[in-house]
């Protein structure tokens, strides 16, 4: 196949590729962010760059368009969001011009399910294609809804009942832990104290599971504010959704409840709970790794719908 990826992020599509067992002939990426490109191409050198969309001008055939527009105007996570007006996600209009110069024979295109109906309506009508959600959920340990309009057909897989607890390193350094040790009792408020640090409160309730697609998150309380970034969840459940944007303590990860400590999630586990291999995005500064990660494909879900056209060749 000639690939050529959109809004590339760190190559997970190219991955997804390798995974579904799919030869690639050319792999052209269109990517601007510094950090992402050297992600991608420490893993995959013989990636073609493309600079950015805007005013992109392709040539050559291309078997394969896949790409995640930019979401932060349209996902509910941002106030006052101006969707496919934004700065960020009118860049779709770039996909949709790009596809129809280019006229590949597949095409994949993915963005938060969460999006206003009007948006996802136009998107809908302009793509000439249904949605399809896919919750990341069903074959990883990741709460992660999103919208695929692809001509691409294929079904959900059965869900893989991976938990959080089954992608956890066997050894996490200090510096990921809140607090050293942690004192949890239900409702009613509990110090997590420790000697040299000033306590934080643990505002903690009954387990509540959040279902989609037949899989749970279990919060168990939350650290200071109850923002999303402070939540804490059990490793028996499933994190949630990776954010580019996060804020709290969790810093775009997810803060878990393990052995009576809370703890925010490493870059490797993120890197297991987008479908990566581990340390794949080793070599720049951890938070632009929490922050690329948060940006990327999950791996096995487009790996999932790729392994259709495999199935076609």
């Amino acid at each position: 196949m000639n690939v050529l990826s959109l809004f590339d992020g760190i190559s997970c599509a190219r991955v997804a590729l390798d995974r579904a067992g799919i030869e690639v002939n050319a792999y052209m990426s269109a990517e601007i962010d510094k950090n992402a490109i050297k992600i991608s191409e420490k893993n995959y050198p013989d990636i073609i760059r493309v600079g950015s969309v805007v005013g992109l001008e392709v040539e050559g055939q291309v078997d394969l368009l896949i790409g995640g527009s930019p979401c932060q105007d349209l996902s509910i996570a941002k106030k006052d969001r101006k969707g496919l007006d934004g700065n960020r996600s009118s860049l779709f209009w770039e996909f949709l011009r790009i596809k129809k110069e280019c006229n590949p024979q597949w095409f994949i295109l993915e963005n938060v399910a969460s999006m206003p109906k009007a948006d996802r309506d136009i998107i809908t009508r302009e793509m000439g294609v249904e949605p399809v959600m896919f919750n990341a959920s069903l074959v990883s340990a990741q709460c992660r809804k999103r919208l695929f309009w692809t001509n691409i057909p294929f079904d959900l897989p059965e869900d893989r009942g991976i938990l959080l607890k089954d992608i956890l390193e066997a050894e996490v350094d200090e510096k990921f832990y809140i607090k050293k040790t942690m004192n949890l009792s239900t409702h009613q408020e509990v110090n997590l104290r420790e000697t040299d640090e000033k306590a934080h409160t643990l505002c903690s309730t009954m387990h509540k599971g959040s279902h989609a697609n037949g899989t749970t998150l279990i919060k168990v309380g939350h650290v200071g504010g109850n923002m999303q970034g402070n939540r804490v969840y059990s490793t028996e459940g499933k994190s949630t959704t990776l954010s580019a944007d996060g804020g709290g303590l969790a810093g775009g990860t997810t803060l878990v409840k393990q052995e009576e400590r809370i703890r925010k999630l490493t870059p490797i586990e993120c890197e297991r709970l987008q479908g990566l291999p581990d340390n794949y995005t080793e070599g720049v500064a951890t938070t632009n790794r929490y922050k690329c990660l948060g940006n990327a494909f999950n791996v096995d879900v487009v790996a999932h719908i790729l392994g259709r056209v495999k199935l076609m060749y």
